[in-house]
Formats: C-alpha cells, structure tokens, sequence
C-alpha cells in the first residue's frame, strides 16, 4: 500500500508539472540541435503521436540487455550492489576483483572483452525464432555507452571490448531486415552509482573510501591512465537522503524524496550522448527506462530528445512517423505521446491504445545461479504470456541474456528452439492480428491482478488451459486455449446470446483433424481434439460469415 501511494503522489506531481512545462534550466542545444518539424518539446505536441502500424503488426521482439554487468554472470543492478559491504555481490567481487576501494566497477569494464560474440549469428537465430524487431542495450545505469561516443570517453570502444557494440548489433539488424531497437538507461547513474560513495564500516578497510570519488589524477601509470572515473561515475556531488539503504533509490526514481538533484552538466552531457546515439543510428525503436521520459521533472532533456527523435524519423521516412519511443509509469495524457512499457508484468484489462511487455527469461544481466538451478522461463511460459499480451493490444519484448563473453547458453537456445517450433505453427494467430472485443475468458481472465510501480505483477495469476485468450484478423477470430483441454472446449462468448457472428468453419491450427462444434444460446462447444499438436497453447482458428 505505502509503495501505491508512493507512485500515486509522484503522479500528481509530475500531473502539475505536465500543465507548467517549466523546468530549472533547460538544457543547450546548441551541440545537437532538435530537428524542426511537426513535433515540439512539449507534453502537449507530443500528443500528435501514433504508434505506426508496422509495431502493431509486430508482436514480438527480442532483446539482447548486454553490458558490462554480465561479465561477472551475477545478474541484475551488479554495479550498484557490489559497493553494498557484505552483500552477496561484494563479497563475490572482493574474491574475484578485489576490494570496491582499490578495484571498483571499472575493472569489470576493463575485464570485459566480448571475445565470443557474433552478432550476425545471434540476430539470425532470433529471426529464426520469430522475432519481428531486434533490441540491443545502448547503455545502462553503470554509464558505459556502448558505441563511439562523441560525448563520453567512457565508451565501448576506447575500454573494454574496444568495439562499437551497437554499430555492429545495427549492421546484424539490418542485414536479417528486422527494425532495430536501442535501449537507454544512463540517465539514473547519477543516484544509482551513490554506493561508490560509500566505505566498509567493518575489518580491516573501514572507513577507507570506494572508488566513486576518484579524479582523472589518480589514475596515473594506471591502465586508465587519463580516463576521468567522475566521467564514469557521476559523483561528484551530496549523497540522496536516505542512501545508505540499498534499496532507497527505488522511491527515488522520479527524483522526489530526497534524491540528489543532478547538475545542469550531467543533463546536457546526457542529452548530448543520446541525440548523438540517435543521429548515428537512426533507431527504429527507442527505449528510455524512465518513469515518463529521462530525467523528467527536473530538466527539458527527455522532452527535446523526444522531438527530436520523432522529427529524424519523419525526416529519414519521406515525412512519415515509423518510430516509436517508449516510457513507464506514464499517465493516460503520457501514454498518448509514446507506447507504454510494463517491466515483468502485464495489465489485467484490454488497452486501448498499443503498449509492450518487457521482460526476461532469466536476470536482466546474465547470472550463472539460474543457468545452474535451472530457472529460465520455459518456451511454453513466455508463449503463454505472449498470447495473453497480444490479446491486450499488446507486443512482447524477450530479453534473452548473453553472458560477458558475448554468446548464449545451451539452455537458452533450447528455450528459443521450442518457441521456433510453436511459432512455425502458430505464428499467423500472432502477427497482424488485433484484438476482440474482449481479451479473454477463464480463471485468470476473472482475476484481478493490478500492476505494482512499473509492473511486476508476473506470475502472480497462474495461466492454464482453463484460460482462453482472443484476437482476430478480418473474418477470423483465433482463440488459443492456453495449455492443453482436458475436455470440451466452451467459448461463452461465443454463445448465440452473447454474439451475433454466423460461425462457417472452425480448424486447429498445426492439425487437419475435422472438429465436431455447436453454437448453443450459453457458449460455443468445440468437442476436444483427438489430435493435440503442442503441449503449450492450443490455437482455434474461427471463420465467420
């Protein structure tokens, strides 16, 4: 309940700020200037917006959220937890880096080298799988920006691997011919690396500062020997009220309740690295994992980013808007200016208007605990939640985790061969399909499962072959039972009291078996197939007159 009320409050207040469009210092633009036409930096031109249909059609797409924090293989938020003392990351790094005061984040950096990556490989084998677009991570809240940064030294290509990782994910995309999508996060490093700040209280190092405060000085005869590590950290600055918990940053996230305030610098820093990302790549998708859009309330950066991005893209497409451009937590006013992202969870009602899932099969970044214990999502899992999302007027973005080395696990591949089989059956109750006019029926369907923050709401209603899920192209309406019948199958709303629809034919996809069917006044009966094609979502195809 406190953590609903949290987010209702920082609504209202990012409400009033929506109406004045009044911010402390609006960022220059004069290095990377917003490209004129019909979109302005502002709440209320944003409006213009509509999600081009090719998104729409999509359904699905697949996401490699790759950076420096898999190299440890420790899962998600590594470089922020690793400076937490006694936590389970700090004490993994301390044994295998050393201590956060004499060998902090940036040594992952340096230690990682993508030695085994082939990204043309990669993206082949998610086309193969059914992906309809191709996401790769442009930066997280550690600050390396994964390309040749005109803005930032800390870069891809300068440490570490010393390659342009989104230059060659981009060349991979365009040659399977899927639209590319970039993900950016780095506005939060300013609160999220706080714990470099911090220093042991116990043994032998107390008291003896990470490495958050080093200065380009301190790293004479060093390998990053004229790298400024403020550059990389961001913290030269007060530390958030309440930092010393670990978790206080997740009610900061809005840059309310005692967060640390970034500097005019670190926004026009920020936004000049990311029209720079969106002036050499030209994304067709733009992720911002932002409540609303980066670094909003405090500064016009997200707001012109926006314009901007959405003017290229008119300007790239002969005057036509085929971009799209991703926010959370977004209000119904918001939700009109850029497609809704639910992180790990799914609205429990059809949306009006189109929005997308992200999640993931394991941890965010690679974590080798749940390749060992076997906690991937299964195939039948993440189609499952597919054909749910789809039903909602929703896409499905997969993260499908790539270790430090730049390959996938065998598991892994296992899970996107099952999805493959499912998909070269199934895949036309999918793709350029729209919703019904209703969703679902079944157990899950008549639960109330309400999004927390974000989302993250996953799991917590079971879906089974009780449930039955909708959506429909031209005179046909699919509707895939989500496991396999133990009986009869019986469509209420498909009744002859509940639905005028003269039904002509009805067919299993994957199966020529002749079904046996009757339309009652209650519900559609469809007498259970002999012959099941899969074990995972059973798909009735449904032709009317």
């Amino acid at each position: 309940m406190k953590a609903k009320i949290i987010v209702a409050v920082c609504i209202l207040f990012c409400h009033s700020l929506l109406a004045q469009e009044n911010y402390p210092s609006p960022v220059k633009d004069n290095k990377e200037p917003v490209e004129q036409g019909k979109f302005k930096p502002e709440w209320q031109s944003l409006k213009e917006y509509k999600a081009p249909e090719w998104f729409r059609n999509a359904k699905f797409g697949i996401w490699a959220h790759w950076g420096p924090q898999c190299q440890p293989e420790q899962g998600d938020w590594y470089g922020r937890f690793m400076y937490d003392e006694g936590s389970e990351p700090y004490k993994w790094h301390v044994a295998h880096y050393g201590h956060p005061s004499k060998a902090g984040f940036k040594e992952v950096i340096n230690d990682w080298k993508a030695q085994n990556w082939d990204p043309e490989k990669l993206v082949a084998l998610y086309k193969r799988t059914g992906a309809q677009y191709f996401f790769a991570m442009a930066n997280h809240h550690d600050n390396l920006d994964l390309w040749d940064s005109k803005y930032h030294e800390w870069n891809s290509v300068r440490v570490g691997p010393k390659k342009d990782i989104v230059a060659a994910w981009a060349k991979a995309a365009k040659k399977y011919q899927l639209p590319f999508g970039l993900s950016v996060h780095a506005a939060h490093a300013w609160t999220w690396f706080e714990t470099a700040q911090r220093s042991d209280k116990n043994g032998p190092l107390a008291g003896i500062p990470y490495d958050g405060k080093l200065t380009v000085a301190d790293g004479k005869g060093k390998w990053w020997d004229g790298l400024d590590p403020q550059e990389l950290y961001a913290q030269n600055h007060n530390l958030s009220e309440g930092s010393e918990n670990i978790k206080s940053l997740w009610n900061q996230w809005y840059w309310q309740n005692g967060a640390s305030i970034p500097s005019q610098q670190y926004c026009e820093k920020f936004y000049n690295r990311t029209m720079d990302l969106i002036n050499q790549y030209n994304p067709d998708l733009l992720y911002f994992d932002d409540s609303g859009l980066p670094l909003y309330p405090v500064s016009d950066a997200g707001l012109k980013i926006a314009a901007h991005y959405y003017n290229h893209n008119m300007a790239t497409h002969n005057g036509k808007l085929e971009a799209v451009l991703f926010g959370k937590v977004l209000t119904d006013e918001q939700k009109k200016c850029m497609v809704w992202d639910v992180e790990r969870g799914a609205p429990d009602k059809l949306q009006a208007l189109p929005w997308q899932t992200c999640t993931c099969i394991g941890e965010w970044h690679y974590d080798r605990a749940v390749y060992d214990q076997n906690r991937y999502k299964s195939a039948a899992t993440v189609i499952r939640m597919l054909v749910d999302i789809v039903s909602k007027n929703g896409n499905l973005l997969l993260n499908i985790p790539v270790r430090g080395d730049g390959s996938i696990d065998e598991k892994e591949i296992k899970i996107l061969e099952d999805i493959t089989a499912w998909m070269d059956v199934n895949k036309e109750s999918i793709f350029d399909t729209r919703p019904w006019k209703i969703y679902g029926e079944g157990l899950s369907a008549d639960s109330s499962n309400p999004l927390s923050g974000s989302g993250f709401n996953e799991g917590k209603v079971q879906l089974s072959e009780k449930d039955i899920r909708f959506n429909q192209k031209g005179n046909i309406i699919y509707a895939t039972v989500l496991g396999v019948p133990a009986e009869d199958v019986r469509i209420r709303s498909l009744g002859k009291n509940n639905n005028a629809l003269k039904i002509k034919k009805i067919s299993v996809l994957g199966s020529k078996e002749k079904l046996s069917w009757k339309q009652e006044a209650g519900a559609l009966i469809i007498e259970k197939p002999k012959m099941i094609p899969n074990d995972i979502a059973i798909v009735f195809k449904i032709e009317w007159k």
